[in-house]
């Protein structure tokens, strides 16, 4: 029997071919798909990080651990950090896209120092996790179970969520369809884009529109796809080569990159994009989560600067919560002030939910 479950002696049929005229790189951005006729049953090839692509990186010393995640008769593996005492409150953080969990290191150490047991995980496709190594593997309704089953295996019951960018969204609809686990979220310049279903499409509902149109097109087409270089151009304080090494780490090629291309395509710039109906359902039950929810946003992130408000409108965990959009920082604030986010983060995470020995 074969590693994916079928019987069959018959070899997979081959991938699909290149289109003429297209250069041989766009290979990669294929489906590499492959159906074996008896069963009819698709085999998804997977990229798989190695386990020490980060082990120099002097400021991410951590122990990296692993848990499996089913995909499609196979596995895929969800690396993460678990720092802190191991019978502490939880918190953990979710990234978003072009970072990986290092952009948690000085969260992770804040969190961990105050006493509390701090998880960051690298979704599916990124940093250190696993890749489905086709763009059509991946789904927001995708990395939202692969994100909860990989909680599952950790076996985190109930934690804080500490979100940002994509990780925001991905945390909401989880928090949205289970609130009794997720007894806080903490949300960084990111939002819910969301549509209401009984509303008319326009006759070009899916021409992809706005600004992120083009670079979804980029995105898409670019010879070479560099996450690390997308992520320091966002960022307002110089970056260290220490930092660039790390954000680098885990992309050894261009095979690596494709979750992280993938992610841009799921922007909502068309209005029949799937997670937009989903994300109005979402919020429908958001508007009765009461779970504090704090928004640390910045001033000068040019990604969701005014996610924050219809977070603090519509959730009424919001209410009376010490919102803050802090200064000197572009969209991955962790980065370019990380002392007032960290320290924003840990007074609020004392005010609701102190660990035992405080």
């Amino acid at each position: 029997m074969r590693a994916d479950g079928c019987d069959s002696s018959e070899s997979p049929a081959p991938g699909r071919s290149l289109a003429p005229g297209m250069t041989s790189w766009v290979a990669r951005w294929i489906p590499r798909r492959a159906t074996c006729s008896r069963c009819e049953a698709t085999v998804t090839s997977i990229v798989r990080t190695p386990v020490d692509a980060a082990a120099d990186l002097r400021d991410f010393p951590w122990e990296v651990r692993e848990v499996p995640v089913p995909f499609e008769g196979d596995t895929v593996r969800v690396r993460h950090v678990d720092e802190g005492p191991r019978n502490a409150p939880v918190v953990v953080f979710l990234h978003g896209n072009p970072s990986w969990m290092y952009i948690w290191r000085e969260s992770i150490r804040a969190t961990s120092a105050a006493g509390y047991r701090a998880i960051a995980i690298d979704l599916v496709g990124m940093g250190l996790s696993d890749r489905p190594a086709s763009m059509d593997d991946y789904t927001v309704e995708r990395h939202i179970g692969w994100t909860r089953e990989a909680l599952d295996a950790i076996g985190v019951r109930r934690c804080v969520l500490v979100l940002h960018d994509w990780g925001g969204i991905i945390g909401m609809r989880l928090a949205a369809d289970d609130p009794d686990r997720f007894t806080g979220l903490c949300i960084s310049n990111t939002g819910l884009p969301s549509r209401d279903p009984g509303l008319a499409f326009s006759e070009d509902a899916d021409v992809p529109k706005g600004s992120f149109a083009g670079f979804q097109r980029f995105a898409r087409t670019a010879p070479a796809w560099e996450p690390w270089t997308m992520l320091e151009g966002m960022m307002v304080t110089p970056v260290r080569d220490e930092v660039r090494r790390g954000y680098h780490a885990p992309y050894p090629d261009q095979s690596h990159t494709v979750g992280s291309r993938a992610f841009t395509q799921l922007l909502p710039t068309t209005e029949t994009n799937p997670m937009l109906v989903p994300n109005w359902h979402a919020w429908m039950r958001l508007e009765s989560y009461t779970h504090p929810v704090l928004t640390l946003y910045s001033d000068r992130d040019i990604v969701a600067p005014k996610g924050w408000k219809e977070i603090v409108a519509r959730i009424p965990g919001a209410a009376g919560q010490p919102h803050r959009i802090l200064a000197g920082g572009g969209h991955f604030l962790q980065e370019d002030i990380p002392a007032d986010y960290n320290a924003a983060l840990v007074a609020w995470l004392d005010s609701f939910h102190p660990p035992a020995h405080h």
